[in-house]
């Protein structure tokens, strides 16, 4: 079976790797891929590596940052210009399925439709405001789509107003944990300048507001007042356009006075390495995340995890028996929770045990693989 896959970005975050496993998967199964990406970057570089055919198409991927008019003109003539090209594509590969990977790629749906050709919708998001967008993504979705995938039953209850159930199946993501069981944080310790006294906390993820990079440092504030030895990692970049986010972190690191004890380390590649050099990681997004997969890969590494209770992560945690759960909208609460970590090695200890063997229990690469195989195998009965 030839199938097309549509993906939003060229990074290396959590969908852009459970992509990455998804078409080693189907590769495996001697299904023959073409990935459409909308820019170069490290995900191009990893299908290339694994000699996976990739196409650099600009897709009008959709961007908070487009809801406007002139954004959303630029994004109509844009999608139209995709659509061409992978029209084109479809027909010159005689493709049999399309797989767009985020409801941020909508043009691959848009020639799906008119070519009449299967199409499979994997939806890593939760909508939440402008309620319109969600509205019509959601009548999109139902239209364009044979089959929905979703992460998590936090992201179906999202969008099963606007998409029938029976398209709808929740597939939780897994992972290839060996790398995160095995993996050795000193050097990074080391790099940083955290010795063995130092509690290192630390939160990985793209910068945006919905994150929660600035609620993390404010949680951070909290716990300096209240302990000693602590040190602070924050790991990831921004899409391009939203670099003044970065400014905006440091005049809040300024403002709380805590410069001094937090590292950015930026992008980084060896998520592995930085996840077992830490005591505490921690998930402060603000609004509810689909499934965060880098919340899977701290728990395969056996650390304690603390994480906002809302989207997909309390499918994930058992609160204070694999993590503890912390709320999203009070700070100081949230250290004192957290605090509990900091102050009770044996606590950590248990829960990073109880973590590893949850993941790997529930969240497998296995049982992800056989639910894909279930899905694919539709188009061709």
């Amino acid at each position: 079976m030839k199938i097309l896959v549509l993906h939003s970005s060229s990074d290396l975050y959590g969908a852009s790797k459970v992509l990455l496993q998804t078409v080693g998967y189907l590769v495996s199964r001697n299904h023959d891929v073409i990935v459409i990406l909308s820019e170069e970057g490290p995900l191009a570089d990893a299908f290339r590596q694994k000699g996976i055919n990739v196409h650099i198409i600009k897709l009008g991927i959709l961007r908070r940052k487009y809801f406007n008019i002139s954004g959303i003109f630029n994004r109509m003539v844009t999608i139209r210009k995709a659509k061409k090209k992978l029209s084109l594509l479809v027909k010159e590969q005689s493709i049999d399925v399309i797989y767009s990977n985020t409801t941020a790629v909508l043009a691959g749906a848009l020639v799906a439709k008119k070519k009449k050709i299967y199409h499979i919708w994997h939806i890593h998001e939760i909508i939440t405001k402008p309620g319109w967008v969600l509205k019509i993504l959601g009548r999109v979705v139902n239209r364009y789509s044979d089959q929905v995938i979703v992460v998590s039953e936090a992201v179906k209850k999202n969008w099963k107003k606007y998409v029938s159930e029976n398209k709808i199946k929740v597939v939780y993501n897994g992972l290839e944990y060996k790398e995160y069981m095995t993996a050795d944080g000193n050097e990074i310790r080391k790099k940083i300048d955290a010795s063995g006294n130092h509690i290192l906390v630390g939160m990985i993820g793209r910068i945006h507001y919905w994150k929660g990079q600035e609620y993390f440092l404010n949680i951070a504030k909290h716990l300096v007042d209240k302990y000693q030895n602590l040190k602070f990692v924050m790991v990831g970049d921004v899409f391009p356009g939203y670099e003044y986010l970065y400014d905006e972190l440091e005049k809040t690191k300024i403002q709380l006075g805590i410069s001094h004890l937090v590292v950015d380390l930026g992008y980084r590649r060896d998520i592995p390495q930085i996840l077992s050099a830490l005591d505490v990681f921690v998930l402060p997004s603000i609004l509810p995340d689909p499934l965060a997969t880098v919340v899977l890969e701290a728990m395969a590494a056996g650390k304690p995890v603390a994480a906002t209770a809302h989207g997909g992560v309390v499918e994930i945690i058992q609160n204070n028996i694999s993590g503890v759960l912390i709320p999203w909208n009070d700070a100081y609460k949230a250290s004192e929770i957290i605090g509990r970590l900091i102050v009770d090695k044996p606590l950590r200890s248990t829960l990073g045990r109880n973590s590893v063997e949850r993941v790997l229990t529930f969240f497998s690469q296995e049982a992800y693989f056989q639910n894909l195989e279930k899905i694919f195998s539709q188009p061709l009965n």
